[in-house]
Order: C-alpha cells, then structure tokens, then sequence
C-alpha cells in the first residue's frame, strides 16, 4: 500500500498496518462517519497495544477512513453497542449492562470513553493523528489523545454537545488544547472551528492540502522514529507530567462529574440523558448552525445513520 491508497474497507472496525517503523491504526466505518462505538474503543486499544509491543514500532498514526476522521461517538447507526458487555481494561469498576441511570452510565462512560483516552494518552511512543474533514466531538478525544494533530485544509473541529445541556466531551481537554478564552467560545458556540483557527489556537500543529497529508504525516513520522525510543517514551512522559501538574487530570475528573450531572438532570426533566437530542436531531442542529443547507428527511434520515455528531452514546 502506498501513501496514496485509502485502506481497503475489510470488514473489520479498525485495520492496523505497518510502514517500516510507523504503525498505522485507522477507523474503518466510513459509512457512518467513522462513528465510535464500544468495538471500535476495544479495536483501537487492541491496535495500540500491538503497536507498542513491536519493538520494530518507533510511531504511531492515528487516521480515519474516508471523508472524515470522526463524526464522534455512535448514538445512531445499526452498530451502536451500548448494551453490550466487554472486558474492560481503563478502569477496575462493575460491568454496565442492566445498570439503570448513573450506575450504568457512569461505569460504562469512566471504562469506555475517559479511562480509555488517558490510557492512550500514556502510551510510550508517539502518536501522531491524521485528521481530515470531520472531527467532532468523540472525535475530538481521539485526536486529543495523540501528542500532537496534523489536519488537512478542509478538516474542521467542534464540540456541539452544550445543545445536549451537557458541559463538552468526557475527556475534558479543551482549556489546555486550546487557550481557555477560545475553549469557552468553542463550546458555548458549539461552532466548527476550521483547520486554520484551530492551528492558530494551537490545537494543530500543522494544517496542509488534502492531497499531501499522507505523505507530510509519514514524513514528519519518519523524523521522528530516527529518534532514541527511550528518549521519546521519557520525553512523552515529562511532557505529559507538566500537563498533569498544570491540572489537566484533576480538572478533567472535576468537569466528569458535571457531564454526569448534565445527564441526570436531562433523565430527570426531560424524555432521555442526552436532552432528547438523537443523531438525527443533533445533524440537523449541527448544519443549520453551521450556515449550511438543511437536508431533506431522507437524507437527514442518512445522514443521522451514518454519523453522530454528538458526544455521547
């Protein structure tokens, strides 16, 4: 395969492959925008650990299939998983399935969607994610759990779940990816932030043409792996201690315990935790804010199948 194929769609959740000393783990549900069920976090979290266990390995890049990197977590396509039991592996707590209300949300959300991105945050070697078109929400905490974001020119980001009456994403990075007064108008706005604002706010480490991200990700992964692998695992992990210092993991366990909150209450007053916002819902919300034309009811019909959008599942 050269830099220049899209991955072939084998059937599987999540393909792995591996380019000399670069790794490549992609997302692999294009027909609904590469949505992130439970499958996937356990596919991704297999992949990872492959990739660490090579000592052949020296980086990792995190891609996704197709148009987009991520429309988020999965609230609405044939393949959403909710109800069903994995082994867990972020986080020793009881299995979720048959919890009614915070019991079961809490488990399964701490396991599947912040204990799994501070996991890959630590992993020893360094990740780099490739991002084009879409990365909304849950995909934000994909890319966010990489060292560092490389996006294409027509890559956009936004985190609308503040529609949901919930306070952003589980993994609560958004003040130290971005600078707090940028990380208030992202969410209050629940605007899409394109690749240039974004790298301006310095989420982004590089933005380039569509055409030439592959080939400026594995070069610059290339450089990279020329590196000692300790002196990269030591320098991963000083960097990330300096975050955790500044607040990073106390802030996010407090912002957490406000997301839950947002659920519950939405449980309480409303019909669902989410703020009666399915991903049909959530899409049409998302593109008439965006400015853009509102899809007909089959395609809306589609569009809510096919992607999420939105920040929980």
């Amino acid at each position: 395969m050269t830099t220049h194929e899209p991955v072939a769609d084998t059937g599987a959740v999540v393909t792995y492959e591996v380019r000399g000393p670069v790794a490549v783990v992609t997302v692999n549900r294009p027909q609904y925008t590469n949505a992130q069920n439970s499958k996937v976090t356990y596919a991704l979290d297999a992949a990872f650990v492959r990739a660490t266990d090579d000592d052949e390995v020296k980086v990792i890049v995190l891609a996704g299939n197709g148009k987009h990197f991520s429309g988020g977590h999965d609230i609405g396509t044939p393949g959403r998983d909710i109800d069903e039991t994995f082994d867990r592996r972020a986080v020793i707590w009881w299995d979720h399935v048959g919890r009614p209300g915070l019991d079961g949300r809490f488990a399964r959300e701490s396991e599947v969607y912040l204990g799994m991105c501070r996991r890959w945050r630590e992993i020893p070697k360094p990740m780099i994610a490739m991002v084009q078109g879409a990365c909304i929400a849950g995909g934000l905490m994909l890319a966010w759990s990489c060292d560092f974001i490389v996006a294409s020119d027509d890559a956009f980001f936004s985190d609308p779940v503040v529609r949901m009456g919930i306070p952003g994403v589980e993994y609560f990075a958004h003040p130290w990816v971005m600078n707090p007064r940028a990380a208030k108008e992202f969410l209050y706005t629940g605007d899409r932030f394109p690749a240039w604002r974004a790298h301006q706010l310095g989420m982004v480490n590089h933005v380039v043409p569509r055409a030439e991200l592959a080939d400026f990700v594995f070069a610059m992964a290339g450089r990279i792996a020329a590196m000692p692998r300790l002196g990269l695992a030591l320098t991963k992990k000083a960097v990330n201690q300096i975050e955790d210092i500044q607040g990073l993991r106390t802030g996010m366990d407090a912002a957490f315990g406000l997301h839950h909150a947002a659920h519950a209450h939405n449980a309480e007053v409303g019909t669902d935790s989410l703020g009666g916002l399915d991903a049909k819902a959530m899409a049409r919300t998302n593109k008439q804010a965006a400015g853009e034309a509102m899809p007909d009811d089959a395609a809306a019909d589609k569009a809510a199948a096919g992607g999420t959008t939105a920040g929980d599942a």
